[in-house]
């Protein structure tokens, strides 16, 4: 008789602690949102390498996607590395672009108070 036990759930200090940050993108020209995530991505991984985007878990949320902010989750101790990796992203689809963090929290609710919403 196959019986199927339930898995049990991941201890509080083991799960992963994840942060929210809003961000800011100005660009001389329209950018798709594709693209601006695209990069994005791409910047933070050739910044911290492959394995530590994948240490990150770095995820844009595209639902939370406005105008010109967007909200990403990603590991807490990864924080100042995004924050690094915008400092350096200076050129999208060959328009210039300056992407700044707008604020940092670790419930996704209280970032709205970030973007003016």
């Amino acid at each position: 008789m196959n019986v199927q036990k339930k898995l049990k759930p991941v201890l509080p200090t083991l799960r992963e602690k994840k942060r929210y940050m809003v961000f800011e993108y100005d660009s001389k020209g329209s950018l798709s949102k594709d693209a601006i995530i695209r990069s994005i991505t791409k910047n933070f991984g050739s910044l911290v390498g492959t394995l530590g985007a994948a240490k990150a878990g770095m995820q844009v949320l595209k639902d939370k996607f406005d105008r010109n902010t967007g909200i990403l989750r990603i590991n807490h101790r990864y924080v100042d590395h995004v924050k690094a990796s915008f400092v350096l992203l200076r050129e999208i689809d060959g328009h210039e672009v300056m992407v700044r963090s707008l604020g940092v929290s670790g419930i996704l609710k209280k970032t709205m108070r970030f973007t003016g919403r």
